[in-house]
Formats: C-alpha cells, sequence, structure tokens
C-alpha cells in the first residue's frame, strides 16, 4: 500500500497537486480541510464543532480529525494507497497516523513538503480569496493560518526526518516541474521499503527450498528460525542450550529465544530490500510480535503465501529427508512428524487466519518440480509488489 502525506503551507499548491499524484498512483484522497467543509455545508454535528475554528484559521481538534478520518478510511477498504492532505499537522496527529496505518497493517510511504516563500504564498492566498470567496482567505485569516503553520506543523517535519520518510521539495515553478520533482521523490521512496515475505506450509512443503530461491530473485535476506536455531545449538552458546530439547522434538521454541535472534538478524541486514520469514511467525503471538519489530523499523509484511502440499505428501517428504544428510531429529520419528503437522494445523492456522483478514494471504500449489512452484509464487509476488509499489 502506497501512503503519502502531502505537507506544505497554506497555499504552497498541496490540492493541484494532490489531484496529479492520486490520478497516477490510483490513490483515495483525504483532504481534512476539504472534509471538513463539506460536513460544515452539510450542518453536521462534526462541521458545527469545527465551523468557528475554521473561520478563524485555527486547527480543528485531533478527536475530530480522527473521526472524519476514520470515516473516510472505512469506505475505503480496499484502497491502494492514500494520500493525506492537510495531515498531519502536528506531532500529536503524527503519532495518530502512524497508529491508524498500523492498525492497517501499513506505514506511511513518504512525506512530500512543499517549500514556497512566504510572500508567494501571501500572494496566492490573496489571489484565491478573490476567486474561491472562502471566508478563510482574507488577510487576517491568511497571517493566522501561516502563524498556525509555523507554530504546530513545522516540527512534524523533524519526525519524519528522523524516520528518514521526509523530503522537501521546491513549490515554485510551473505546475508541471513541480509534479515532476514530486514523482521523483515517491519513487525514491519506494525503491527504498523493504519487501517483507512469510512463508507457511506443513512441514515438507518445500518452504525453505523456495525461500532461498526467492532470496536470490528479490535480493532479500532470508531469516528461518529453524536454522539460526541449529546454529546456535551447534556452538552451543546460551540460546542453543535452552533451545535444544524444544528443537530436538520439532516443538514450537519460546517466543524469547526466537526474538533475540530474529532482532539480530534483521540489524545485521538491514541493507537488504527485505525478508523472508520461514519458521516464525507460528502462533497468533508470533504474528503480533513480528509485526511489532517490523513496525518499530518502519516496515510491515507486505504478503504472506502458504505453500500447499496434501498431509500425506508432507509424510512421505519427510520420512523420505530422513534417509538423506539433510535430516533433522524431528525427521526420524513417524509420532514426531505426525505431531507435527497436526500442531501446525491447530496452532498455525490462527496466525493464518489473522493474515488472511488483512488480506495478505495467498495460496500456492506446492505439488510438481521446484521450478514450478517457484514460478508459481514468482508471478504472485510480482504482481503484489507491482501494486505496493
Amino acid at each position: 500500500m502506497l501512503n503519502i502525506a502531502l505537507f506544505g503551507p497554506p497555499g504552497a499548491g498541496k490540492g493541484t497537486q494532490s489531484k496529479r499524484l492520486i490520478e497516477k498512483y490510483n490513490l483515495t484522497y483525504i483532504s481534512t480541510g476539504d472534509i471538513l467543509r463539506d460536513e460544515i455545508a452539510a450542518g453536521t454535528v462534526l462541521g458545527m464543532k469545527a465551523k468557528s475554528v475554521i473561520e478563524k484559521g485555527g486547527l480543528a481538534s485531533d478527536e475530530i480529525i480522527v473521526q472524519i478520518i476514520e470515516q473516510k478510511i472505512k469506505k475505503n477498504p480496499y484502497a491502494n494507497g492514500f494520500l493525506f492532505d492537510g495531515f498531519p499537522r502536528t506531532i500529536v496527529q503524527a503519532y495518530i497516523l502512524e497508529g491508524m496505518l498500523f492498525k492497517m497493517n501499513t506505514t506511511l510511504t513518504c512525506m512530500l513538503s512543499l517549500e514556497v516563500p512566504k510572500d508567494e504564498l501571501i500572494k496566492r492566498l490573496r489571489e484565491r480569496g478573490k476567486v474561491s470567496g472562502r471566508k478563510d482567505d482574507n488577510e487576517e485569516v491568511i497571517q493566522n493560518r501561516l502563524r498556525e503553520y509555523d507554530k504546530k506543523t513545522i516540527p512534524v517535519a523533524e519526525f519524519y526526518k528522523d524516520k528518514n520518510i521526509y523530503f522537501g521539495i521546491d513549490g515554485m515553478g510551473s505546475l508541471d516541474d513541480v509534479f515532476v520533482k514530486l514523482d521523483a521523490a515517491v519513487q525514491k521512496s519506494l525503491e527504498d521499503r523493504w519487501v517483507n515475505l512469510i512463508l507457511f506450509g506443513y512441514p515438507g512443503a518445500g518452504k525453505g527450498t523456495q525461500a532461498k530461491l526467492l532470496t536470490e530473485r528479490y535480493n532479500l535476506h532470508y531469516i528461518s528460525t529453524g536454522k539460526i536455531l541449529r546454529h546456535e545449538i551447534k556452538n552451543n552458546t546460551d540460546i542453543g542450550r535452552l533451545a535444544k530439547p524444544y528443537m530436538e522434538k520439532g516443538a514450537i521454541v519460546p517466543d524469547e529465544y526466537a526474538i533475540k535472534l530474529i532482532e539480530r538478524k534483521m540489524a545485521e541486514n538491514y541493507k537488504a530490500n527485505g525478508f523472508i520469514f520461514k519458521g516464525f511467525p507460528r502462533t497468533m503471538v508470533q504474528a503480533y510480535i513480528l509485526d511489532g519489530m517490523l513496525h518499530k523499523m518502519g516496515s510491515t509484511i507486505t504478503s504472506v503465501y502458504e505453500i500447499e502440499i496434501p498431509a500425506t505428501t508432507a509424510v512421505k517428504r519427510l520420512i523420505a529427508r530422513s534417509k538423506t544428510d539433510m535430516r533433522r531429529p524431528y525427521d526420524m520419528d513417524i509420532e514426531t512428524i505426525i505431531a507435527r503437522l497436526e500442531e501446525y494445523e491447530t496452532r498455525t492456522a490462527k496466525a493464518k487466519a489473522f493474515y488472511d483478514k488483512k488480506h495478505l494471504l495467498h495460496k500456492i500449489n506446492g505439488q510438481g518440480t521446484e521450478e514450478e512452484v517457484l514460478e508459481r509464487l514468482g508471478a504472485k509476488i510480482d504482481k503484489v509488489i507491482r501494486q505496493a509499489r
């Protein structure tokens, strides 16, 4: 999902450029100013609450802003993304937006700030007032709005600069010139986004094989909790000794062990294009944990894939693997194999449902050669990435 906040003082040209960005990227437009004016014109409760404040050039309360944005989002549950015009205007609103987008399993892609000299802004707003007849475009209100912007809104820029998603854009020049600069900033921010994938499937479904192939194709970093834990056990580390009894049974290792290892791997490979997670999350709780870890790093899960094979096929593959150098301790006993399949069906089902509700889960036929499965996965992933970008 592509989410853009268009920033800039009154008269910077946000409304005009918003229309162009919306058309190019198929976004849903959320202009708090426009929505509030519509509410006022319709005489709604929210409109009447905001009317006196807006006509004086002040900012509507956060409570009112949140309500109108939530209403707009609810009306567009399958949007390709959102363009926010006039929001966030304060640090508090920046945190509010973070929470709203996190609830939708997404983040703000970029903050684009149109920068225009103050004398030019006043000139533009005066001219607009003559044409539009807007009460908030008279001289007294213009000065008050610019003071409000300087006082409350400029600090928001620092918030997004710290997240490395702030782009200052020269707002002077023709409409086409300004749009070219805005579009270049959007493209740059998309290039910098992580692609994060999760692979689900029965033990023996081929997740490890496909994860390695996808890693090469998309330049991602592969995080397999099983592989990491086996490395810890082999090196007899503190975590390895604690995890060993669980690994030998093919059971889920306590979350605190996995969290430390995953965070370490992500920090070591932050320059990758993103991550493929296999073996984590396996439970509903772990799904929440992974969302939290990614959100902490300014990212989210891009999409989730379940490689589907019959349970009988999984058993046959694991028995066959037990006779090779690739065998695992939990491949050697048929009862353990069956217990692992049953655990996947019960505990991991909730994690899958969690992502399915977010419209992130895709089912892939895992039958056939490695190349055939890879092509099915690749075709779906390519489509998802194009939509995300």
